[in-house]
């Protein structure tokens, strides 16, 4: 009998206590704050690789779409990979001047890259490891005129050819 006398009085407590905590505040808020959203850190400009240096970083900026296959100023190159594969065999890149190649690894959970040779076989370019699906942004230092090969360090049979003219 005397549990049941109490049990008002204690309800009223725990209700009391619990408005209390949830008023309690100034200004209105969660009582679980979700994390902050990322924010992306800055990428360092990455250098052009001579032969047989690390890989260059791609660049975090998206570059804009190229209609035709040889770029212009400021339009980078298209390249995606799926099924294990590049989509593009070829590309065209203007000589002695900078470009980019706008990568689009679409293979879930596979690693792939882009590597430039000159005729010779000698490495002009090395990119990043990119794990799909993930799109980044290479900068290739200026090439001259030739024919290229490109490929994928992971994967041998990914190749094509990219004329600078």
């Amino acid at each position: 009998m005397r549990a049941t006398r109490f049990l008002p009085v204690v309800l009223v407590l725990v209700l009391g206590l619990a408005l209390a905590a949830c008023a309690g505040s100034a200004q209105p808020g969660w009582t679980y704050a979700p994390p902050p959203p990322e924010t992306p850190t800055p990428a360092a400009t990455p250098s052009a690789a001579p032969s047989g240096a690390a890989p260059v970083a791609p660049s975090s900026v998206p570059a804009p779409a190229s209609s035709a296959g040889m770029i212009g100023m400021g339009a980078a190159l298209q390249l995606s990979a799926s099924g294990v594969q590049f989509l593009t065999a070829a590309l065209e890149a203007p000589a002695d001047q900078a470009f980019q190649i706008a990568f689009d690894n679409q293979d879930a959970g596979i690693p792939h890259n882009v590597q430039i040779k000159d005729a010779s076989g000698a490495l002009v370019f090395d990119g990043a490891r990119v794990d799909g699906p993930n799109k980044v942004t290479y900068d290739v230092p200026a090439l001259k005129v030739g024919a290229y090969t490109f490929n994928c360090l992971f994967h041998p049979n990914m190749v094509g050819t990219l004329t600078v003219k």
